[in-house]
């Protein structure tokens, strides 16, 4: 499989500060912002995500039947370990069932060695050995049996399966891991799985198949692991300030090669932005770990999530008045879901008091997006939608979470300019809230 460098930080280049107090509605505002791939995005909570800059940096090419982690760090850092020549013999040997007992014996050879050099390539030995050794068994039953023509059908059918399960790898949801040699960015051909309670480098939050048919080529790739790994990240990691600022999406996907042979899964990973970093600790919260007080709260978070990423792709209000004040009306609509589901839940008297007090805030941000929907200008949307930011300040959902036992500490990027926007002036296109 391979994984992608990733796409910078966009901001927007030769354009003037906007005038006005407020920060601008394109930079996360607050503990909503868990999902930084939203389109039209500033930068988000967590580095790097679709929609955030421009198409993937040129990476290094794809080998046999590897896998690239494509990363949506800061920098792209591709330093693979280099592969066993012999792990590499020893599959093409196998493949192409030439002397079959030297296959086998190569790929002894190479894991002997990736074991000592900290290389890659067992997945490839793996395979090579198992190939080498269904073809000896074939050419002896062929001589034994004098059917070679339908036993060699059956070989190339086993072949095949054999490649798919020896020479790729895969990882469940849950799993943690190690990659030895390799950085989450670069060409990866196995793993070491690993408990999640010590360092690791990378830990699995979902799975997801690809369409069958011919192999849709590198960009697609990228964008459907885009498209698909961001959103299934709340399902994994249901509270956003729960993720520590140093983590980030990158994800397995699979190559030209390995797509050959049937493989069509990207796996959907929590990496370091560091290269030299690691994880340490599960960052799995999902709705089997929390009580019902604190599953509400954050699925009632994840509608306003949802309206802000929709935010238009115009950066400034005075690009697309029409589209923004859409926008900020979809974001009223969605507070009112939101308190709907609040008010509606049965609160443990501790939690009860602050959530309370948290949703007479968001009614009044509500109010002003509502306003803000119907702005005759762009200075008028700025007034109701600074005001709007000011009843969703990140700080005022300190307490409802500590009563419920969430996470209290808003990420870095919602309190860069002491409110929990920390953007600069002028922009839009997206953010958060403080709930």
């Amino acid at each position: 499989m391979e994984n992608p460098p990733p796409p910078g930080p966009q901001q927007p280049q030769g354009q003037p500060p906007q005038q006005g107090q407020y920060p601008p509605p394109g930079q996360p505002q607050g503990p909503y912002g868990a999902y930084p791939g939203g389109a039209g995005q500033g930068p988000g909570p967590y580095p790097g995500g679709a929609g955030q800059g421009p198409g993937p940096y040129p990476g290094p090419g794809p080998g046999p039947y590897g896998y690239q982690p494509w990363g949506q760090g800061y920098s792209p850092y591709n330093h693979p370990s280099p592969v066993n020549g012999f792990a590499i013999t020893a599959l093409v040997l196998g493949f192409l069932c030439f002397l079959p007992l030297v296959g086998l014996v190569l790929g002894l050879v190479a894991l002997a060695q990736i074991k000592k050099r900290g290389e890659s390539g067992k997945g490839m030995a793996v395979a090579g050995m198992i190939l080498s050794g269904t073809g000896t068994a074939v050419l002896v039953l062929a001589l034994v049996t004098g059917a070679p023509a339908d036993v060699w059908d059956g070989f190339k059918e086993g072949a095949r399966d054999a490649a798919e399960s020896g020479a790729t790898f895969s990882v469940e949801r849950g799993d943690c891991f190690n990659a030895p040699g390799v950085s989450m960015e670069g060409l990866t051909y196995d793993v070491e799985k690993v408990p999640c309670e010590g360092k690791h480098d990378g830990e699995v939050f979902a799975n997801v198949k690809m369409a069958d048919g011919g192999y849709p080529g590198d960009d697609a790739i990228v964008e459907a692991a885009d498209d698909r790994c961001y959103p299934l990240q709340s399902g994994y990691a249901m509270d956003s300030w729960a993720i520590p600022d140093n983590v980030d999406i990158y994800y397995y996907t699979p190559t030209r090669e390995s797509w050959s042979v049937g493989d069509r899964e990207i796996s959907c990973l929590f990496g370091n932005v560091d290269e030299k970093g690691s994880l340490t600790g599960s960052l799995r919260l999902d709705d089997s770990m929390l009580t019902a007080d604190q599953l509400t709260y954050l699925q009632a978070a994840r509608i306003l999530n949802e309206a802000m990423d929709s935010a238009p792709d115009e950066v400034y209000v005075e690009d697309d008045l029409a589209g923004h004040k859409e926008w900020a009306g979809r974001v009223s609509t969605a507070l009112t879901q939101q308190t709907e589901m609040l008010r509606a839940h049965d609160w443990s008297a501790k939690a009860e008091k602050p959530v309370t007090a948290l949703v007479k805030d968001l009614e009044e941000a509500r109010k002003e997006w509502a306003k803000a929907a119907k702005a005759s200008d762009a200075d008028v949307f700025y007034d109701h939608y600074g005001k709007g930011l000011e009843h969703s300040d990140a700080k005022k959902s300190v307490t409802a979470r500590k009563a419920l036992g969430l996470a209290t500490t808003p990420p870095e990027s919602y309190e860069e300019d002491g409110t929990e926007g920390g953007g600069t002036e002028g922009g839009t296109g997206g953010g958060g809230t403080a709930v």
